[in-house]
């Protein structure tokens, strides 16, 4: 079994990927996302290209191999399964869970990931919107788009919260914006850098700022 320090690599490799538009993750987006220098990520990546599990180009950065793509999964499956039996059947905050299962993720084993999955009866979805893996593997899940460039006067529904700091959490609760609430975008104000929306359920008005708006993923249909 990978060690926690390979796991965390791993993981973080594949989150920061999904933000890129390019296939090799530069070093130092490695090195903050871990919390090290960037000589350390150097040298902690290097061992995961002799083990397979990454390819990695001095100055151009790191991508995944196969083998490690199916291990980011294996870990995400695990701490987004984990969050959502902290929530739903313990009755921990989303603001409170992340941590925890960033502890959990590396000692939890299949057999008892699987009674998780399901008693919880197998969701695809952890309390943040972020999809679950399948035990197989799979990332299922349609087009998102954020509240920066999803159409205006459209009906949307939240559908992930790509932050997970707890005080952005709360203050995204606060706001009622909790993934499955509809709404519209009616206006968008470079100038002022905010995004006014409506709640479709309480008719209620709310400014964001651009920085928050681009953390709210949503959908055109549920």
């Amino acid at each position: 079994m990978p060690s926690a320090t390979v796991e965390d690599y791993i993981k973080h490799i594949y989150l920061v990927s999904e933000k890129l538009t390019s296939c090799e993750v530069p070093m130092g987006q490695v090195a903050e996302a871990l919390g090290v220098v960037p000589g350390t990520a150097t040298t902690m990546v290097k061992a995961l290209a002799d083990a397979g599990l990454v390819q990695y180009a001095p100055r151009v950065g790191v991508r995944l191999t196969e083998p490690g793509r199916k291990l980011a999964l294996h870990v995400l499956r695990r701490h987004r399964l984990i969050e959502q039996f902290l929530v739903e059947v313990l009755g921990f905050d989303w603001s409170e869970v992340h941590e925890e299962a960033e502890q959990m993720e590396h000692v939890v084993s299949d057999l008892l990931l699987e009674r998780i999955d399901r008693y919880l009866g197998h969701p695809t979805e952890d309390p943040h919107g972020d999809p679950i893996p399948s035990a197989e593997g799979e990332l299922l899940g349609g087009a998102l788009e954020t509240l920066l460039d999803c159409p205006l006067e459209a009906p949307l529904w939240v559908a992930r919260i790509s932050d997970q700091d707890p005080d952005f959490l709360n203050y995204i609760a606060e706001s009622g914006l909790n993934p499955g609430v509809q709404l519209q975008v009616c206006a968008r104000s470079l100038r002022a850098e905010s995004v006014q929306i409506i709640l479709t359920g309480s008719g209620e008005s709310l400014t964001l700022g651009m920085g928050a708006a681009a953390k709210v993923q949503v959908r055109l249909s549920r």
